[in-house]
């Protein structure tokens, strides 16, 4: 260990939950979510060297409205901060960055999103190209339907896979308190279900869903010092494709491909995916080639409950607490964004004795 590593030491969420009537505004959200981070690692605010979330104005529905969920952390003492305007994941990444400098030594990354407020699937549309794609106003469920389709075609697997993706997702999500979805289905039954975009059907969708999440980074002795068993990061990587979706195949991920080879992430006992769509956490296995007997979303993943803007913050989170408590060596958090896994970042972690 040397004093610029970085470790997860502390994560929280809100329940996963869909409530147009009277859910939680982001400062509500993640009130509660700060006091249990801070409590688990035993810091206060004033202990925080950097603050960095993740969260959407377009989502919102309003400008600067990350500014407003500032007021959870409170106007005193004043604090560094920063923002990224896409899923809190790519806000761990500047903050890691910002400890790997050795400029401050503990972080809390959180992110939110209120995505029963509005028309999710045609809010998404605006990460569209804007000349030639967004004016067309396809919705994201669609988009990935197009998707799902190439790759049924090319065989690259099957609506059965799909269904098992599915079915495997609400079992493992029994045990996870945060979960939305949970339960024991059949991939038969599910199959039984009619399509909603073919050959999408709801449970290959995951639902619509309000929430946040946060997760406080330390480095060196004093993630030693907040945490009994941290879970050190070992690789850090993201990449971009092209947001023109006719100009990539969209059967394969090749951006998340490269970062898991930048970050060394093959070789994993489990792996945590941000896959909103079953046949999406098939293409991601691929690309990053996790082992048979690797363990997939023990959380139960997205497809269980996808907070938009800290789902993929919140995969880091539970693959780091399979490390934290001693249930795995090393784990992987995987987080994507915009249409059919553009950008894909990959986060791997171990634990050492």
């Amino acid at each position: 260990m040397t004093d610029n590593d970085v470790a997860v030491v502390g994560f929280a969420q809100a329940p996963n939950v869909r409530a147009t009537d009277g859910t939680a505004n982001g400062v509500e959200m993640l009130v509660p979510v700060f006091r249990q981070v801070l409590d688990e690692t035993g810091l206060s605010k004033k202990d925080i060297g950097f603050w960095c979330s993740g969260s959407s104005d377009y989502l919102a529905g309003r400008a600067f409205s990350f500014i407003a969920a500032v007021d959870a952390i409170g106007a005193f003492p004043p604090i560094h901060e920063s923002h990224v305007e896409m899923d809190a994941a790519w806000a761990l990444f500047e903050a890691w960055v910002k400890l790997r400098t050795g400029e401050v030594d503990t972080a809390l990354v959180y992110g939110f999103g209120k995505s029963s407020a509005g028309d999710l699937r045609r809010t998404l549309a605006m990460q569209l190209d804007p000349y030639f794609t967004a004016p067309l106003w396809p919705d994201s469920v669609g988009i990935a339907g197009l998707q799902a389709r190439l790759g049924l075609e090319s065989g690259r697997f099957t609506e059965q896979q799909m269904a098992e993706v599915a079915a495997r997702s609400r079992a493992n999500a029994r045990a996870n308190p945060h979960a939305q979805l949970s339960g024991e289905v059949s991939a038969g039954a599910l199959l039984d279900e009619p399509y909603l975009a073919d050959p999408l059907r709801a449970h290959d969708c995951a639902p619509i869903t309000d929430g946040a999440a946060a997760i406080v980074l330390a480095s060196g002795e004093r993630a030693r010092e907040l945490c009994e068993r941290p879970a050190w990061i070992t690789g850090l990587e993201h990449r971009i494709e092209s947001a023109h979706l006719g100009v990539r195949d969209l059967t394969s991920s090749t951006s998340t491909a490269d970062a898991a080879r930048a970050a060394g992430g093959a070789e994993v006992e489990v792996a945590e995916l941000h896959a909103p769509f079953t046949h999406q956490e098939i293409l991601l296995r691929e690309a990053i080639g996790l082992a048979e007997s690797a363990r997939i979303n023990p959380s139960g993943g997205a497809l269980c409950g996808n907070p938009m803007f800290s789902a993929g913050l919140a995969r880091i989170g539970e693959a780091a607490g399979r490390i934290r408590s001693g249930e795995a060596r090393t784990a992987l958090g995987h987080a994507s964004s915009g249409p059919a896994l553009q950008q894909n970042l990959v986060c791997v972690m171990e634990g050492r004795g």
